[in-house]
């Protein structure tokens, strides 16, 4: 099962997410809920360094066990950068809640 968790500051600005594991929901290659949650996740990561004009914190791991990617926001971005930052990251929460709400047994997301 793939999880998500979305942390928020006390202003409710999303400063990083972490997503974990597999969703095992078809075989290897031609599994679309991970292929999404990937395509999804990475392309914020790469949006936000591309559209953003900073480097967030990446850890990424491709483990046959579990795959894992955690982006972080660092700190000190200006006002420009941190609306972009929360319009990527908002759309990917918002788009992460639609795949886990359809499929519900592979996809948990936590906020």
């Amino acid at each position: 099962m793939i999880q998500a968790f979305f942390r928020r500051n006390d202003k409710r600005a999303i400063v990083s997410f972490e997503v974990t594991g597999h969703a095992e929901s078809g075989a290897y290659g031609t599994d679309i809920v991970c292929a999404a949650v990937s395509a999804l996740t990475i392309g914020t990561a790469n949006s936000l360094a591309a559209l953003g004009g900073f480097t967030p914190l990446i850890e990424a791991n491709d483990e046959v066990e579990g795959g894992y990617l955690y982006v972080e926001l660092p700190i000190g971005i200006n006002d420009e950068q941190e609306n972009i930052a929360q319009i990527l990251l908002e759309s990917l929460c918002l788009s992460l809640n639609s795949i886990a709400e359809e499929y519900s047994d592979y996809v948990k997301l936590k906020q």
